[in-house]
C-alpha cells in the first residue's frame, strides 16, 4: 500500500477515529472507576458528533492533523531513511511544544478552574479527553512507523540502534569504560523519602526512578522501600557510536548503558527495580498588562523563565513494563491521570535520530537542497552593486530558492558605508551566531545611529534575544525591549543613507525573521525596496513604535492591532459584493495558520455570495471547507515537504485588478489583536506577478500537497491521469521570468462572467522593470 494512502485510511472516517482510545480502553487501574465499555463508546461518539457539527475546527486537533502530516513525510518511499528519520524527529520534537505551550494552556484553565470553549464546541473537561485520545492515537503511530517503517531499512545501511547483549565482549568492556570516565561523575542520586522532599525533576530529560531496599532488610513492604530519581545529564550524547570492522555502526542508547551500569551507583543495597521515563511540564505564560512604569521588564520575563522549568506536568512518557505502584506514586505526586501517560515502545524521545542524521558516515546518504539562484530578473553581479541594483526597481527575494545574502550584505555594506547616516531593524529570532548582531555592532562602532526592536517575549529565543540585545545596547545602540502588552513580530529594516541627490532611504520589508539559519529551511519573501511611499510608511510605523505617535493613514501597509483585522475583512466582503453583482472575484490566501473566527466566518459569507477561496494553510486551520450553504466554494490545502511553508500571501482578485499582500502576519487571533504585525501591498507589476506565480505554484504542486475535507482530515493530493509530479520545493528553483508572467489564477471565474470584466489584466513589463 503507498506510503499516502496508508496514513489517509488510518484517518479516513474523520474525528470518529480520535476516540478509539477510550473505546478500546480495557484495564482498570487500581482505584478507577470500572470499566463500562458502552459508557465511554456513548460519550466518545458525543463527543464525535458535537466536533464534527461545528461550523468551526479544534484549533488543537487541527495542528494535531498538521503533525501527522508531518509524521507522513517519515512514510515516503520516496525519501531516504535518514529523511524520513528526520520528520520522525520532527514530529516528536513538535509534540514537545505542543504540550508545553498548547497542553499547558489548557491546564491554565482546568488548575484555575476557568471556563473554556473549544471551537469544537466541547467545554475543557471533554475536550481534554477528546484531545489526549486523539494524541495517544498519534504517539501509537509513531510507535508503528519507526518500528513497521524505519527500522526495516537500517539494516542497507549497516546502521543498528543496539542493546547491551548486542554487544561483544571487547564492546562492552568499551562502553563500560566510557560509563565510567564520562557518565558516572556526572550523575547524582536524588532520594525521596518521609526525610527527603521529592526532588524537582527537569523536563525533556531522560530520568530514572531506581526503587531500592537495604539489603538486610527481611520484609518485602512498602516502608522498606525507597526511591530515586537519576537524570540524564542532558549534555551527554544520547547514542554512542561503535564502528565495527565489518562496516556497521552501532548506535547505543545512553540509557541502555545507565540500566547495566547503574548498579554502581547504588553500593550494599539491593534494586528492586528500575524504571525510564520522561515528563513535559506547562510552559505556557503571558506576560501581563503592566502600566508601572517603574517596573523593571526584563526580569520580569527573567522570573517566567524560571516558572516555565518548574510548570505543572501535563506528559509522563514511560516504558512498557513500568510497575503499577511507581507509576501511581507518580501520578499522585503530580496530579496526573492515564490521559497524561504515554507508553512508548521503542526510543523515548524521537528526537534523538537527529545523531544519527548527523553522524559523518552518513553525510554523503543525506540530500542537501540545490544552490540557491538570483532573484528573478536580477544577475549575481548586479546584487554586489545592492543599493544601485535596488534603485532600478522593487527586487522579491523567494527564500531559500533566493539566497539569503543580499539581505546581511546590504546590513555589512551598510555598517562600513560612511554615507549610511541611520539604520533601524525590528528583531523576533536570530541565529545563533548572527551576522546580523555583528553588523549592527559594527555600525554602532562607526559612529552611526543603529535603532533595534529587539523582542524579548519570541517563544522559546527569550534568553537569545535578551543576551544579543544587552551586547547592541552596550556598544550604544538605541535598543527597545518589546512593547509590554504585545509581541513585536513584524519585519522590518530600513537604512538611511546621505547620497548626492539627497537622502535616500533602502528598506527591506518580509515574513520572515532575520535569521541567515532558517532562511535556508523556510520558504520565506522579502522585498527589497527604495520607493518613496514604502519608506514614508516604515519610517511612520517605525515612530509609533519606537516612540509616541499615532499613524496617519499608511498607503502601502496594513498593521496591527491597529487594523489590519478591519482591512482584510474589507476586502474580502468588496470580493462577495463584486460576486453578488456578477463581476469576477477570486481569494487566494497563503499563511501558515487560519484560527480567526471574524475572519473564517466573513470568508463564509463570501463563500455563500459565490467567490472562489483558494486557501493555502500549512498548519492550523480552524475553517471547515466544503460544507453544504456554509462553505461549497472554499478549498483548503497544506504543503508539508523538504522546506518550513512560513510565506504569508494575501491576493484578492478586485474584478482583474489583483490587490496583493504579503508580510508577517497569519490570520489568527494573536496576529490582529495582541502582536505588532505589517502586511506590504505588492505594486511593482512585476513583484505582483511574481507574488501571483507563489500562489499558483502551490496550487499546482501534487507532491507535498494535502487536502482538508469537511469532516476535518486530510488526504494526500497525487498525481491525476497522465499529470506529471509538480514538486514546488523543486520547481521554484527553475521558474523563469517568462512563466512567471503567464501566472494566472481564478481562470474558471473570468469564463463564466462577461469579457470587460473577467479578463485579469496581462501585465506588461517595461525593459527597465525586467
Amino acid at each position: 500500500m503507498p506510503s499516502s494512502q496508508h496514513s489517509n485510511d488510518n484517518r479516513k472516517s474523520g474525528f470518529s477515529s480520535l476516540f478509539s482510545f477510550i473505546r478500546d480502553r480495557k484495564e482498570v487501574k487500581e482505584g478507577e472507576v470500572p470499566y463500562d465499555g458502552d459508557r465511554f463508546a456513548r460519550s466518545a461518539e458525543r463527543l464525535s458528533q458535537t466536533i464534527e457539527q461545528s461550523n468551526f475546527i479544534s484549533r488543537d486537533l487541527s495542528w494535531l492533523q498538521f503533525n501527522y502530516r508531518v509524521l507522513d513525510q517519515a512514510r515516503s518511499a520516496r525519501r531516504t531513511v535518514f529523511e524520513r528519520m528526520k520528520f520522525l524527529a520532527i514530529s516528536d520534537s513538535n509534540l514537545d511544544e505542543f504540550f508545553t505551550i498548547r497542553v499547558g494552556s489548557l491546564y491554565n484553565y482546568l488548575d484555575y478552574g476557568k471556563e473554556r470553549v473549544d471551537y469544537s464546541g466541547l467545554r475543557e473537561i471533554p475536550f481534554r479527553k477528546a484531545l489526549f485520545s486523539a494524541i495517544h492515537k498519534f504517539t501509537q503511530e509513531q510507535d508503528e512507523v519507526f518500528e513497521n517503517d524505519l527500522l526495516p531499512l537500517f539494516g542497507e545501511q549497516k546502521l543498528k540502534i543496539g542493546r547491551w547483549d548486542d554487544l561483544e565482549a571487547p564492546e562492552q568492556e568499551e562502553v563500560g569504560k566510557y560509563f565510567d570516565r564520562t557518565i558516572y561523575p556526572m550523575l547524582t542520586p536524588m532520594l525521596f523519602d518521609y526525610t527527603h522532599t521529592f526532588p524537582i525533576l527537569l523536563a525533556k530529560t531522560l530520568i530514572f526512578a531506581v526503587v531500592t531496599r537495604a539489603t538486610e532488610s527481611v520484609k518485602e513492604d512498602e516502608e522498606n522501600r525507597k526511591i530515586s530519581f537519576v537524570q540524564i545529564p542532558a549534555n551527554l550524547k544520547r547514542l554512542y557510536t561503535i564502528e565495527r570492522k565489518n562496516g556497521e555502526t552501532v548506535f547505543i542508547p545512553i540509557e541502555e548503558i545507565m540500566r547495566h551500569e547503574l548498579r554502581k551507583l547504588y553500593r550494599n543495597v539491593e534494586i528492586l527495580d528500575m524504571h525510564l521515563f520522561r515528563i513535559v511540564r506547562n510552559g505556557d505564560f503571558s506576560i501581563d498588562d503592566n502600566d508601572d512604569v517603574e517596573t523593571d521588564f526584563l526580569d520580569e520575563v527573567k522570573q517566567k523563565l524560571k516558572t516555565r522549568r518548574l510548570g505543572r506536568v501535563v506528559r509522563m512518557e514511560v516504558e512498557p513494563n513500568i510497575s503499577e505502584w511507581l507509576l501511581n506514586l507518580l501520578k499522585k505526586r503530580w496530579e496526573i491521570d492515564d490521559y497524561n501517560v504515554f507508553t512508548c515502545r521503542h526510543l523515548l524521545d524521537f528526537t534523538c535520530l537527529w545523531q544519527i542524521i548527523k553522524h559523518p558516515e552518513f553525510a554523503e546518504l543525506v540530500p542537501t537542497p540545490p544552490a540557491p539562484v538570483p532573484p528573478l530578473g536580477v544577475t549575481r553581479e548586479e546584487m554586489e552593486d545592492i543599493f544601485e541594483t535596488i534603485k532600478e526597481g522593487d527586487i522579491l527575494l523567494h527564500h531559500p530558492y533566493n539566497n539569503f545574502e543580499p539581505v546581511l550584505e546590504l546590513l555589512e555594506e551598510a555598517a562600513d558605508d560612511p554615507k549610511v547616516l541611520a539604520i533601524k531593524l525590528t528583531i523576533y529570532r536570530l541565529a545563533k551566531k548572527s551576522r546580523i548582531t555583528e553588523a549592527l555592532l559594527k555600525a554602532a562602532e562607526n559612529g552611526k545611529h543603529v535603532s533595534v526592536l529587539f523582542e524579548v517575549k519570541a517563544r522559546f529565543d527569550e534568553e537569545n534575544n535578551m543576551r544579543e540585545a544587552q551586547r547592541l545596547q552596550k556598544a550604544g545602540c538605541f535598543v527597545i525591549y518589546g512593547i509590554s502588552r504585545f509581541k513585536t513580530h513584524t519585519k522590518l529594516l530600513q537604512i538611511v543613507r546621505a547620497e548626492e541627490q539627497g537622502v535616500i532611504s533602502y528598506s527591506h520589508l518580509a515574513s520572515g525573521n532575520y535569521n541567515e539559519e532558517t532562511a535556508k529551511l523556510y520558504t520565506d519573501i522579502g522585498l527589497l525596496t527604495c520607493d518613496e511611499v514604502y519608506n514614508r510608511d516604515i519610517t511612520e510605523f517605525f515612530n509609533v513604535i519606537t516612540g509616541h505617535s499615532l499613524p496617519n493613514d499608511y498607503q502601502y501597509l496594513l498593521t496591527a492591532p491597529r487594523d489590519m483585522r478591519k482591512q482584510i475583512i474589507k476586502l474580502i466582503q468588496q470580493e462577495a459584493t463584486n460576486a453578488a453583482n456578477g463581476l469576477a472575484s477570486g481569494i487566494c490566501f497563503k499563511i501558515n495558520s487560519l484560527e480567526d473566527k471574524t475572519t473564517i466566518e466573513e470568508l463564509y459569507k463570501a463563500s455563500q455570495a459565490g467567490v472562489p477561496i483558494r486557501l493555502i494553510v500549512r498548519g492550523i486551520c480552524c475553517l471547515r471547507p466544503g460544507r453544504q450553504g456554509l462553505s461549497e466554494n472554499i478549498t483548503v490545502r497544506s504543503i508539508v515537504g523538504d522546506f518550513l511553508e512560513h510565506t504569508r500571501i494575501f491576493y484578492f482578485h478586485n474584478n482583474g485588478n489583483p490587490k496583493i499582500y504579503g508580510g508577517s502576519a497569519d490570520a489568527m487571533v494573536r496576529s490582529f489583536d495582541r502582536r505588532i504585525e505589517s502586511m506590504f501591498a505588492f505594486v511593482n507589476p512585476r513583484v505582483k506577478q511574481q507574488a501571483i506565480n507563489i500562489l499558483d505554484y502551490n496550487l499546482r504542486d501534487n507532491v507535498n500537497s494535502y487536502e482538508l475535507l469537511e469532516d476535518g482530515h486530510y488526504v494526500k493530493c497525487a498525481e491525476k491521469g497522465n499529470e506529471e509530479s509538480f514538486d514546488i520545493h523543486k520547481e521554484f528553483f527553475h521558474v523563469t521570468l517568462e512563466e512567471v508572467m503567464k501566472a494566472k489564477l481564478f481562470a474558471e471565474a473570468k469564463a463564466e462572467s462577461t469579457e470587460s470584466s473577467t479578463v485579469e489584466p496581462t501585465i506588461t513589463l517595461s525593459e527597465s522593470e525586467v
